[in-house]
């Protein structure tokens, strides 16, 4: 499914922050200088502080410790272009798109802790399927918080895309269920599944995902074709410790990273890829509808360096 690629302005928006303070003062620290042992003590500092991660961290740091002592990093321009390239080596490939099935419909199921923008990530993958020429149906499967399933219908009449509900407090793999036979007899390309927002540290709620899972594919051979975990770019390492847990009950594919347009830790990208190998498919990168891309690692890290 070669859906939402990346646009550079998009992503130079979605990482506008990292590049205002960890850029920016990357650059004023090195450019023009010779390189030393303390300049490099300090980009470690500035690394650590752009949640870029500690494993990550000290395996970059120890990379450039070495072509300086070997004479290949001498200056802060040599260790700008090492830090790129290191950066970018953490992806064996480039942007990793969503799955899509053999045969229609494809499932995607979103998951996420309450609070990081879970709904309207969902909205936005449903705008971007739809501008795309797919059929998409919605399954509001967050049947305890009557809210969260108004919040799903008034997307549903603003993008004018159809969506299937239960009840308040309706069993949330029956609604799912529900969901699943209506993609069948209908046709469409695909179901987009928004559960409810649990907290991770709420056992009963995260075997009631991973009911979820079991009734859909059930339903439909193969579901769900992806889980995407939706985390919140601002809360940092917190970030990371919601997707182990999800990772164990849900079988996480992919990560939509939200609201990373409000943080200047984008560096939390590359913590997420070294200790979770879970991919980010999909990075919001604003509030509206539309701003949502693919994370494509290159443009990434290119845009985290740009003046």
């Amino acid at each position: 499914m070669g859906i939402f690629r990346a646009a550079l302005d998009l992503v130079r928006k979605g990482v506008q922050k990292t590049a205002a303070v960890f850029g920016a003062q990357l650059r004023s620290l090195l450019k023009g200088k010779r390189l030393s042992a303390e300049l490099i003590d300090e980009i470690e500092r500035r690394l650590i502080g752009a949640d870029v991660g500690v494993k990550a961290t000290r395996e970059i740091i120890e990379g450039l410790r070495a072509d300086f002592s070997a004479g290949k990093a001498q200056t802060g321009e040599d260790a700008i272009a090492y830090l790129k390239r290191a950066l970018k080596s953490r992806w064996s490939s480039e942007a990793q798109p969503l799955a899509v099935a053999a045969q229609a419909p494809t499932v995607i199921l979103v998951c996420g802790v309450n609070g990081v923008g879970k709904t309207t990530s969902v909205a936005k993958i449903a705008k971007s399927l739809k501008d795309e020429g797919r059929t998409v149906l919605l399954a509001a499967a967050d049947t305890f918080r009557a809210g969260a399933v108004e919040q799903l219908a008034t997307w549903s009449q603003r993008l004018g895309i159809e969506m299937v509900r239960g009840k308040s407090g309706a069993d949330p793999a029956a609604v799912v269920f529900d969901a699943a036979e209506a993609a069948l007899a209908r046709g469409v390309d695909v179901l987009l599944v928004d559960t409810a927002g649990r907290l991770h540290t709420q056992d009963n709620l995260m075997r009631e995902l991973t009911k979820i899972k079991n009734v859909v594919a059930k339903k439909i051979p193969g579901a769900p074709h992806e889980v995407l975990l939706v985390l919140d770019a601002t809360s940092g390492q917190n970030a990371i410790n919601q997707a182990r847990v999800f990772g164990s009950a849900a079988g996480v594919t992919g990560i939509f990273l939200a609201k990373l347009d409000g943080t200047a830790r984008g560096g939390i990208v590359v913590a997420i890829r070294d200790e979770l190998d879970v991919p980010v498919k999909l990075i919001g990168v604003g509030e509206r509808p539309e701003d949502v891309q693919a994370f494509d690692p290159d443009r990434f890290v290119e845009a985290m360096f740009e003046e």
